[in-house]
């Protein structure tokens, strides 16, 4: 078994407190588009039974050959078919959790401006960098604010994938104009909308230029 490498292009993030058969048939409408990942926001309501909803996403998802993350629950990689964790900062115990996984898996950080979270994820060859947030975000509300040099110095230190999140709709992609970036993540600006194919299409439109 190997981890899959991510390519170029939008990377979706779902809500499981968005009700399952909502977001099960909106995932099941977009997966014939490019989607580079998919990743399970840690926001499960206290009731949920999170594993199941993991495997039934996994499983939705599974035909379309996209890899699935959860967001910080590393824990949950050892018994599931998930491809791998994105982590909102720095785990401290980042050696233990590879063994504990104890199988190939990819990893993924959110960055803000310190340009040491950068620099750990390029001495570990964590697999992507996300930086968070670029515009203000309801869904991103913790986050501070990127500045755009932030983004080139990241470029210079890091050399896997890189993507922008936060706030990211269609009309601020013209803004991010110039930017060393492999893609967008995006949760609200597709999970949210009547049309979620629809919603991707718009965005890859804007992006046609840049990816």
């Amino acid at each position: 078994m190997t981890a899959q490498r991510l390519g170029s292009g939008l990377y979706l993030v779902v809500d499981p407190s968005m009700p399952e058969k909502i977001l099960l048939d909106k995932l099941g409408r977009v997966l014939h588009e490019k989607i580079v990942a998919i990743q399970i926001w840690d926001h499960f309501p206290e009731e949920q039974h999170a594993t199941e909803l993991i495997e039934a996403i996994s499983e939705r998802v599974k035909p379309a050959h996209i890899p699935v993350f959860i967001n910080n629950r590393w824990e949950y990689l050892i018994d599931s078919s998930l491809s791998g964790v994105h982590f909102d900062e720095i785990p401290s115990d980042f050696e233990y959790i590879k063994t504990s996984i104890d199988k190939p898996f990819l990893t993924g950080l959110t960055c803000t401006n310190d340009l040491s979270q950068i620099r750990w994820a390029a001495e570990k060859n964590i697999d992507y960098l996300s930086f968070c947030s670029m515009f203000p975000s309801a869904t991103a509300n913790s986050c501070e604010l990127v500045d755009f040099e932030t983004v080139r110095l990241g470029r210079a230190i890091f050399k896997n994938p890189i993507f922008l999140a936060g706030g990211i709709t269609p009309e601020h992609i013209e803004e991010l104009k110039g930017l060393p970036y492999d893609g967008i993540a995006v949760i609200s600006g597709v999970m949210s909308a009547a049309d979620p194919a629809a919603a991707i299409q718009t965005y890859y439109e804007k992006l046609s230029s840049k990816l």
